[in-house]
């Protein structure tokens, strides 16, 4: 990310560390990802012992917490691109 002063802080803060767009791409996918294994799918789901074994989270606080930051990552990455501050963009 080309970090200007023109950059707003919201955006900067979400890819301090973050300096090509894939790498971007792969902080989002993790963290839907996470956001949707922090889903309480053992309360939902009838099956095997396994499952909640698999699928330790028992409430919806995780998922709470996940959401708005996967967005503002995705906000992030849209601003970043409509405003070409990656580098090696075509113009």
């Amino acid at each position: 990310m080309n970090n200007t002063e023109r950059t707003p802080v919201w955006v900067r803060l979400a890819f301090t560390n973050i300096s090509t767009r894939r790498g971007a791409l792969l902080l989002i996918l993790a963290s839907l990802v996470f956001t949707l294994y922090c889903i309480p799918w053992a309360r939902y789901l009838p099956g095997p012992a396994w499952l909640e074994q698999l699928f330790l989270v028992d409430d919806w606080s995780w998922f709470a917490m996940m959401l708005p930051i996967t967005i503002w990552y995705w906000l992030g990455l849209r601003w970043l691109d409509q405003h070409r501050r990656w580098p090696n963009l075509p113009e």
